[in-house]
């Protein structure tokens, strides 16, 4: 089994917010094997177990906030009794441009807090992410303010786009291996 999890925070306000890319690829992921992320009674993370690639996956979204992600992340790892290395977290990033994305087997938390945590709890740098671009052209003044606004009109389309094009590296990742979604998808 795989677990993919994409980082965000919860609540209606913080839905169409930029540090919610993460939540909003495993969404488009389960949508294209037409299921749903939906909440687990006694976990805090919702979830969608799906086969993709021949192979069993869980996709969830932990409900703690980004700063606290780790500890969802970790339990689930326990719990499912995997390795890192079938672990993908999905998150944004805000030196990338908006719409690049980056898939890696391991590295820092580049500032992320959600890596942070992710990181701390599980004691290591490695493991798979997959980071998705949400920089601006312009000088970020206020780097929570930023990743906590929402997309502007004129970003829909390549925030579409580059959700679509993370859910396709999640299953060549899944299908392939991470080296190989990485020559095909980090550029």
């Amino acid at each position: 089994m795989n677990l993919v999890v994409g980082l965000g925070n919860p609540g209606s306000k913080y839905i169409n917010t930029r540090h919610n890319i993460g939540f909003r690829v495993v969404e488009k992921f389960a949508e294209g094997y037409n299921s749903f992320i939906r909440r687990r009674l006694f976990a805090n993370a919702k979830e969608c177990r799906l086969t993709s690639s021949g192979r069993k996956l869980l996709l969830i979204q932990p409900l703690t906030f980004m700063n606290l992600s780790g500890a969802v992340v970790s339990t689930y790892l326990k719990r499912l009794k995997l390795d890192r290395s079938n672990l993908l977290v999905i998150c944004d990033d805000i030196n990338l441009s908006l719409g690049q994305i980056r898939i890696r087997p391991n590295g820092s938390a580049g500032g992320h807090n959600g890596l942070s945590s992710v990181i701390e709890r599980l004691g290591t740098t490695d493991f798979p992410r997959l980071r998705v671009g949400i920089g601006s052209e312009n000088r970020i003044r206020d780097f929570s303010e930023y990743v906590l606004s929402d997309f502007e009109e004129g970003e829909l389309t390549g925030v579409e786009e580059a959700i679509a094009q993370s859910v396709t590296a999640c299953e060549c990742w899944l299908r392939s291996g991470i080296h190989k979604a990485m020559n095909i998808y980090n550029r």
